[in-house]
Parts: structure tokens; C-alpha cells; sequence
């Protein structure tokens, strides 16, 4: 049985060290803890269940699990800087060399077979977008946005930078050659190693970010494609989520769950 609660161990002793309350609220009934909900929704994500199936499969664990329906509602309750929280305290280290991109998660997940079946021919173009730092030296997840709706890519820098910032070199692709990443990674003391876009020289900071470029250390930039490659065949590519809240707590669980993963390895 303790082998078996190991998770929950863990995640309680996050928590205290985080120094979060017992409770997820302090109305209502007493039933079940924050450590409880957390689990169960960290366990949902690992093991690509639904809230039903989650909840069915911890009962034949013997582990004490809420309902579907209050793991549905915790999952929006729980406060987005928690699993900030959450995911700094899987971090225990200074980080060094740091890259910046984004990846489509999509809102469905029809099979071929279905697609082939309804016999449809154009494609379903929503997706939610996320935007990471991550750090290529330990493969790890540093900071996400999450946006509902597809935003150009320099939008998210300034959400990212705000939330982990202590990084000496930043990697990133065309995509981010913007004049103010420039200057402010120059004014932080960062080195940018960001590939320049075509008959583009003008800018101050990128001009003097660009005299230590290297285009050999600018492909480290691809060990985040690495990071978005385990992050969906382990926990998924897809958000079966209807709003914006938890779409950006699935994010958050799964990059927790990875950076989790490694601490155990």
C-alpha cells in the first residue's frame, strides 16, 4: 500500500513545502483534501483517462479519490498560480541555456476511420496554443502560456520572461527576431541566439546580439521539439476541454508530470 501511494507522498509533501492549505476551500464539507484532487487529476493526465475513468480506476487502487463531477469543478477552482507553483518547485537548479516555442494542442480527436466515415473534407483548424520555456541542459519545462486562440509568437514572450528570467543564453527561431526580445534579454544579461530573418539588419540590440551569434549553438534551439515530442505521445496532443481554464490546467499537469518523471528517472 505504501508503494502504491507513493504519488500521493509526494505531491503532499510539495504542497506542504509550498506551504498551501489542507483544504481546497474552506466552506463546504471536509471530505476530501487538496492532495486528493491533484492526484487524481495528475493520474488522469498520465494515464489518458476521462474524469469517470480516472475516478473508477484509483477505486480499484483502494485510494481515496473524489467524484467526476468534483474533479471537474476542482480542476477550474485550483488557482493557475498553484500550478505555477507546482511546477517551480520541480525545478532545483539555476538554468542556463533556455529555448522558446510554440506547439498546437488540438480540441479534438476523431480517428481516420471517423473522418473517412463523415466523409469530411476540410479540416478542423481550431487548436489551443501553447508557448513554453524550456531548458535544453536538463529537459525541462520552466514557464507556459496557454491562449485559447492562436496569437503571433512574440505575444507570449513578455508573459514567459516575467514568470523564469535567471537563464544566461536564450534560443529561439525566426519567429521570435523581434527588436524588443532583443533588448530586453540584452538589458537582462542574456545572450540571444535567435536565427535572423532574411534582409533584415536593422535594430540596435539586435545588431549587437548578433555579433556573438553562432549558428552551430543556435540548433540547441531543437532540443524543445524534443521536449514537445515526449510532451504528447506520453500525455497526449489533444484537449478533450471545453474552456480556456482547463485546457490551461491540463497544460500545466502534464508539463508537471514530465518534469516529474525526470526527478524520478
Amino acid at each position: 500500500m505504501k508503494r502504491e501511494n507513493k504519488l500521493l507522498i509526494k505531491i503532499q509533501r510539495l504542497l506542504k513545502k509550498l506551504n498551501q492549505r489542507e483544504y481546497l476551500h474552506r466552506f463546504g464539507p471536509k471530505k476530501y483534501k487538496l492532495k486528493h484532487h491533484l492526484t487524481a487529476l495528475l493520474v488522469m493526465q498520465i494515464c489518458k483517462l476521462s474524469l469517470r475513468r480516472v475516478e473508477k480506476f484509483l477505486i480499484l487502487f483502494d485510494m481515496k479519490v473524489p467524484t467526476y463531477s468534483a474533479l471537474c469543478k476542482s480542476r477550474k477552482r485550483i488557482s493557475p498560480k498553484l500550478f505555477e507553483s507546482l511546477l517551480n518547485s520541480t525545478i532545483s537548479f539555476q538554468s542556463k541555456n533556455v529555448a522558446i516555442d510554440s506547439t498546437g494542442i488540438s480540441v479534438q480527436n476523431p480517428s481516420a476511420h471517423f473522418v473517412k466515415r463523415i466523409d469530411r473534407k476540410n479540416l478542423v483548424k481550431r487548436f489551443v496554443k501553447l508557448s513554453v520555456f524550456f531548458d535544453v541542459d536538463n529537459r525541462k519545462f520552466l514557464a507556459l502560456k496557454v491562449r485559447a486562440k492562436p496569437r503571433h509568437d512574440v505575444m507570449d514572450f513578455n508573459s514567459l520572461f516575467r514568470k523564469s528570467h535567471n537563464f544566461k543564453n536564450l534560443f529561439a527561431d525566426t519567429a521570435y527576431d523581434s527588436e524588443n526580445i532583443h533588448e530586453k534579454c540584452f538589458d537582462n544579461g542574456i545572450q540571444t541566439f535567435i536565427k535572423p530573418r532574411k534582409n533584415v539588419k536593422r535594430g540596435f540590440y539586435r545588431r549587437k546580439q548578433m555579433k556573438n551569434y553562432s549558428e552551430e549553438r543556435y540548433h540547441q534551439r531543437s532540443l524543445v521539439e524534443t521536449g514537445f515530442s515526449i510532451y504528447k505521445r506520453k500525455y497526449g496532443g489533444y484537449t478533450l476541454t471545453k474552456s480556456a481554464k482547463s485546457a490551461k490546467a491540463e497544460a500545466y499537469l502534464r508539463a508537471f508530470a514530465s518534469n516529474l518523471n525526470l526527478i524520478n528517472n
